[in-house]
């Protein structure tokens, strides 16, 4: 895991992902007047920086130490002292404490769950840690592209580092396997959930969210014809 973890960045590649990304997750926090925000899946911290210099009161959790000790010091780096919780999704609120104003789940982390069981107890666990007008962000891969018509990437948002490459090794209705190749000849599989957008709304509802707002790369649902990534923004409330 260890030469993974400091080879994240550079799968990341920060300035790209904030470029493609622009301000749309600040955008979507400002307009429904959010302040307290999780980052439950800060990996090495790219969101929960970006937030906090934007003025967000961000708490960055993650199942991973490393990730958080590799978080901490990008903070460092960018003059933000991140708060960090080590916390398990299934468990969240036996170690982060307190009601959040939103959570966010970005980076196509919730395809790490394997389990149906465990997707429904971390969602349980998203819904509990927020307030009763609160949101969740959870984005995801457009794994129904893959499944059904075969890999494609436009590289445009997301995993923007331009040396590194990205491809599925085998993907089938319970595993999605990727491979990632480093200029350096290294490279790292990640397995992961092949989610189903349906399903994944599904799964949103049925955790109590009473109304879901799909996004295809960062476009308004049908302005994209075949994201590489979905974004869904799931409110405990009817406005």
């Amino acid at each position: 895991m260890r030469g993974f973890v400091d080879k994240w960045d550079e799968l990341i590649n920060w300035e790209q992902r904030a470029e493609s990304e622009g301000r749309f997750f600040i955008d979507v926090l400002k307009a429904r007047g959010k302040h307290a925000v999780l980052d439950v899946a800060t990996g090495t911290g790219f969101h929960s920086v970006q937030l906090s210099k934007a003025g967000f009161n961000v708490f960055s959790a993650d199942g991973s130490a490393e990730m958080l000790a590799k978080a901490f010091q990008n903070g460092m780096r960018h003059d933000v002292v991140l708060k960090t919780i080590h916390a398990d999704w299934r468990w969240l609120n036996k170690d982060v404490h307190g009601k959040f104003d939103a959570i966010i789940c970005l980076g196509n982390s919730f395809t790490h769950l394997f389990d149906e069981a465990d997707r429904r107890r971390a969602l349980a666990e998203f819904y509990a840690a927020l307030k009763h007008d609160g949101i969740l962000i959870i984005d995801q891969r457009n794994y129904d592209s893959i499944l059904d018509d075969g890999f494609s990437s436009k590289h445009r948002y997301y995993y923007c580092g331009d040396q590194v490459v990205a491809e599925p090794v085998h993907v089938d209705d319970g595993l999605a396997r990727f491979e990632y190749s480093f200029p350096d000849g290294s490279k790292h599989n990640l397995n992961m959930f092949p989610l189903r957008r349906k399903y994944m709304r599904g799964l949103l509802e049925e955790a109590g969210f009473r109304k879901i707002h799909t996004y295809g790369d960062f476009q308004d649902e049908g302005e994209e014809p075949n994201p590489d990534f979905f974004v869904h923004i799931a409110e405990k409330i009817y406005e």
